[in-house]
């Protein structure tokens, strides 16, 4: 079963709204564990739903569970810190690996929902390649220079429009390099000159 655009996006984005609220009332380490909590919540509805867990948020769900339980355990604020610029240079990593060994991993993730050229997933990789290493060091600057409530600022209103825009700026190249299928190509105008 196919789930809806909007759920799919309140499952991925709502752990996050609610560790932004829980920590400005409770503060970060009750946040962390319900962030913790609402994540897993989230992939087992996913779960239910599509009966599938796309990779992406079964990673980060991984790191999310790793790096809060650190935090919790040890009483220190730094590893849920850290967790968004590992989890943004394994990303990087992955798909840096996979275009070394050529396997595009990228294009595993997501052929489902595009058909590109050999030549586009290749743009599209190198591009995320280099998204994930200035999400990766924007991270590391703002939760090394400025307090745990604006870095958490940061990550919820910050980020999600930074990756939104980068997501936009992609588009022409999705365009340029998509595959013609027979349908579409039945469907063009006729050149009579």
């Amino acid at each position: 079963m196919k789930m809806h655009p909007l759920l799919k996006l309140a499952l991925e984005l709502g752990p996050l709204a609610i560790f932004f609220l829980v920590n400005s009332s409770q503060g970060i380490f009750v946040g962390t564990a319900v962030f913790m909590a609402t994540t897993v919540v989230a992939l087992g509805v996913s779960y239910a739903i599509a009966r599938t867990i796309p990779i992406m948020p079964l990673v980060t769900a991984a790191f999310v569970v790793v790096f809060g339980g650190l935090t919790l355990y040890l009483a220190d604020e730094l590893f849920i810190k850290l967790k968004p610029t590992i989890v943004n240079l394994t990303f990087a990593t992955i798909l840096f690996v996979g275009l070394r060994t050529g396997r595009l991993f990228i294009k595993v993730v997501l052929e489902s929902a595009l058909q590109l050229t050999d030549r586009g997933w290749l743009i599209l990789t190198r591009a995320w390649i280099g998204f994930f290493l200035v999400l990766a060091l924007l991270n590391e600057v703002v939760w090394r220079t400025t307090s745990t409530d604006t870095w958490l600022t940061f990550k919820v209103f910050g980020v999600m429009p930074l990756t939104l825009l980068f997501s936009a700026c992609t588009v022409p190249v999705m365009l340029r390099h998509a595959v013609k299928t027979d349908a579409s190509e039945s469907d063009a105008p006729v050149d009579r000159t």
